[in-house]
């Protein structure tokens, strides 16, 4: 961490809303991120972000600057997530679901934007069979690109149970693109 966010940290651990506000407008994009793909909904995603950011202003006091504030983040994030996940129904992959993924497959340009509804709706295909802590661990690993520790640290979970999650997902995700058409 770099000696300029230290002090935004120490600020906002003081109470400087205009501090706070830098942070979340560098965090809070990445943030909202990492929700729709967990949660595949945008509003709910939107919903998490903004409690996200109400929990890290109150428990700012709390937050250990020896420690990356990224995972502290995360932390909050993916708990909120999970807590949501635990009320939604089963993630069930819609009818068009497969119509956009192998919309997704046969498109060439690896540049192209996805839009929320169509990468929403790939993630409900390939998640189709995890479990929520596979979910958790994959989008944190596969898609967000954090590190087993770092992985560890947010979730809550052991290295192993890390490591085995991960596999776990990545076979079932491997299966569903076969099951599809895809080797």
């Amino acid at each position: 961490m770099s000696q300029e966010e230290r002090d935004i940290f120490i600020r906002c651990q003081n109470g400087d809303k205009g501090a706070f506000r830098l942070v979340v407008q560098t965090y809070q994009q990445p943030v909202f991120a990492f929700a729709l793909r967990l949660l595949c909904d945008e509003e709910e995603a939107k919903d998490v972000v903004q409690e996200t950011f109400i929990r890290v202003w109150q428990h700012m006091c709390r937050y250990d600057l020896q420690r990356p504030f990224q995972t502290w983040l995360y932390t909050i994030a993916s708990r909120l997530c999970l807590d949501r996940i635990k009320l939604q129904k089963a993630l069930v992959p819609l009818p068009a679901d497969e119509a956009v993924l192998h919309r997704f497959a046969a498109d060439t340009d690896g540049q192209r934007a996805l839009e929320n509804s169509e990468w929403m709706a790939i993630v409900r295909m390939l998640a189709d069979g995890l479990s929520t802590k596979q979910r958790l661990v994959f989008t944190l690993c596969q898609l967000e690109g954090l590190t087993a520790p770092e992985v560890v640290q947010i979730s809550g979970l052991s290295a192993k149970q890390v490591k085995n999650n991960l596999f776990l997902a990545r076979q079932t995700i491997r299966k569903r693109l076969k099951d599809l058409g895809y080797e």
